[in-house]
């Protein structure tokens, strides 16, 4: 974004949403949200120079729960409430389209913005997913921590695999040398979900690129592949990790939060052209979008969240495959637990906010497996795509200012496998790591 344009936006910051309550430590804006029975959300009073430039927008949404802020956002009339009354949150059928349709644009017959898995916005942004063309992407919020799985098939119920992943190679060369293609599946290269499997696998000393094949399977797909016998494994986001469960095709060998507690997962990004062009528009969103994050994350609209997001027009899932992970309650198939501490989190904790080191984070897996180049500038390319600057700004007009952390970096992070990430040395990081591209 031009100085010219970062500044247009800092300046045009200035609506605030009335009434704020308590919510596990933070303030919130979510008493201004209404139920389901209710009216749309009271509009809020804007200056003319603060109105949005346009009313209209076009976000698409992978069936996935952490979409939940997006589709809350507009079931509630948060979006309406802050100007936006033609916002279009449209299904997705996979992770390639959501980047088809933000190449194209939303004035091209695509889409403006979306749900997304975190390092898309850079893969799109540097032309490494989109054949060499170049699209600038804005990331605007994080939409939540935790709540991701990677599943097994039934073949190996005995083996009872949790976090670590290495009971598995022996089975896997076994069956390897008898033939059979073992392979694992992930929602988009370079994502999240393959992050996650690729981090897991190799922590066990299965190297993800020459002792199995990796697939790309959309994620409404997943537990269709894995009940036909296609694939052996797979990591995708909820609901689909407790319906593999409940269908009795597969077990949970892990919630992502066991892997690494609290990591960062989605985005709600945006074409940065679209965000320059429309700064109050782009504003108004965000605030919107925070706004059904702090209402999804209070226990007493977990029901009401997952009913919602059930219904045919978003999911079409059933709601029971929904529920008790939204509420930290995790059947794994092989074992149970609970914990609202590995449940997905939409606002506590920091959750919504786009720390920069998480993003060098994935940068830095993506340079490990070969995605992306050892000598990128990845300072540069945060400075670009990160836009902490604007969430800083949304939150402080709906009288979030508390909820803003005093840091760019949430320090140094910790795996399942005490490996350390210390985003002020990451090549320290990628040297420690015994399996990776060669």
């Amino acid at each position: 974004m031009s100085n010219l344009s970062r500044r247009k936006f800092l300046i045009t910051a200035g609506a605030t949403a009335a009434g704020t309550m308590m919510i596990h430590g933070c303030t919130s804006g979510s008493n201004t949200a209404t139920t389901e029975s209710s009216p749309a959300a009271s509009a809020v009073n804007v200056s003319a120079a603060d109105a949005p430039e346009v009313t209209a927008a076009k976000l698409g949404f992978i069936a996935l729960t952490d979409a939940a802020p997006l589709i809350i956002a507009k079931e509630k009339g948060m979006f309406a409430k802050y100007g936006m009354k033609d916002v279009e949150v449209l299904k997705q059928a996979s992770w390639g389209a959501t980047r088809d349709n933000l190449v194209l644009g939303g004035s091209g017959g695509g889409i403006d913005g979306a749900h997304i898995l975190t390092p898309m916005p850079y893969l799109i942004s540097t032309g490494k997913v989109t054949d060499g063309k170049k699209v600038p992407m804005y990331i605007l919020a994080r939409l939540n921590l935790n709540g991701q799985g990677i599943q097994l098939s039934n073949e190996y119920t005995d083996l009872k695999v949790g976090v670590d992943s290495a009971p598995l190679k022996e089975a896997f060369a076994k069956a390897k040398s008898t033939g059979k293609d073992i392979k694992v599946a992930m929602t988009f290269p370079g994502g999240t979900h393959d992050m996650w499997i690729r981090y897991w696998l190799a922590a066990g000393g299965i190297n993800p690129d020459t002792d199995v094949s990796t697939i790309v399977v959309p994620p409404p797909q997943m537990v269709a592949n894995v009940k036909t016998g296609t694939m052996e494994a797979f990591c995708v986001g909820e609901p689909w990790p407790l319906q593999t469960v409940n269908q009795n095709v597969g077990y949970n060998a892990l919630t992502t939060g066991e892997l690494w507690k609290d990591h960062p997962e989605k985005a709600f990004a945006m074409r940065a052209d679209w965000v320059d062009k429309h700064p109050n528009a782009a504003k108004a969103m965000l605030m919107a979008v925070q706004e059904a994050q702090i209402w999804c994350d209070q226990d007493e609209n977990k029901e009401e969240m997952c009913r919602i997001v059930s219904k045919r027009e978003w999911f079409k899932v059933p709601f029971e495959d929904i529920i008790d992970r939204s509420v930290g309650k995790f059947d794994m198939g092989v074992r149970q637990m609970e914990s609202t501490d590995l449940m997905q989190k939409y606002w506590r904790d920091a959750a919504s906010y786009p720390f920069r080191s998480h993003d060098l984070w994935f940068l830095t897996e993506n340079i490990r497996w070969g995605y992306l180049a050892p000598d990128l500038d990845t300072k540069q390319l945060i400075e670009q795509v990160n836009r902490e600057d604007l969430w800083k700004e949304a939150a402080k007009a709906i009288g979030q200012a508390a909820a803003i952390p005093k840091s760019s970096s949430r320090g140094v992070e910790t795996f399942f496998d005490g490996v350390k990430f210390d985003p002020e040395n990451p090549q320290a990081y990628l040297k420690s790591l015994k399996i990776k591209k060669a």
